[in-house]
C-alpha cells in the first residue's frame, strides 16, 4: 500500500526579474516556504531500523539542507545577464542562474535537486513553494509523465 509523506521547509531568499514589466523587476525578498511530498510503501523488514517507513524524514532534511538550502537559502539569486551583475564583488550570497528566477522556475530547479539526490525506493510525488501568503507553485509527477 503506498502511502504519502511530507516534511515542509523554510528559507529566506531576494531575487529581481530582469525584464519583468512590474514591481518584481528589482531586487526584493521573501520568505519561501517549501513542502516535499514523497509516495512510496513502508518498508516491512522488522530487522531494518527504517521499518514502517516510506523514507527517514531525515533523509528528506539532508537533502533539502545539504543541496537547496546550499543554493538558495538568504542568497540573492539572479538571471546570469542580470542588470545587477557585479553586486557579488560587495556580496558572496549572490548566485547567477540560466533561467528567470520566478517561483515556478525555482521550483522546477529544487524538483531536480530533490530528485537528483534522493537515493530511494520512495518517490517524488509534489513539491510546493509558497513565494507570498497568497503565491505558490506547485510540481506533481503525475503531471510530468
Amino acid at each position: 500500500m503506498n502511502i504519502r509523506i511530507t516534511k515542509e521547509f523554510d528559507f529566506e531568499a531576494a531575487h529581481a526579474l530582469d525584464g519583468y514589466d512590474g514591481k518584481c523587476k528589482d531586487i526584493h525578498g521573501h520568505s519561501y516556504h517549501l513542502k516535499i511530498t514523497l509516495i512510496g510503501q513502508p518498508t516491512t523488514d522488522q530487522a531494518l531500523s527504517d521499518c514502517g517507513m516510506v523514507i527517514d524524514f531525515g533523509d528528506i532534511k539532508k537533502i533539502i539542507k545539504n543541496y537547496v538550502y546550499e543554493e538558495f537559502d538568504h542568497r540573492l539569486i539572479l538571471r546570469n545577464d542580470s542588470r545587477f551583475k557585479g553586486l557579488e564583488d560587495k556580496n558572496p550570497r549572490i548566485r547567477y542562474v540560466n533561467y528567470q528566477p520566478t517561483c515556478e522556475n525555482m521550483l522546477i530547479e529544487i524538483v531536480e535537486m530533490v530528485n537528483k539526490h534522493l537515493n530511494s525506493e520512495a518517490k517524488l510525488h509534489s513539491a510546493f513553494l509558497r513565494e507570498t501568503a497568497t503565491s505558490y507553485a506547485e510540481w506533481f509527477a503525475e503531471d510530468n509523465i
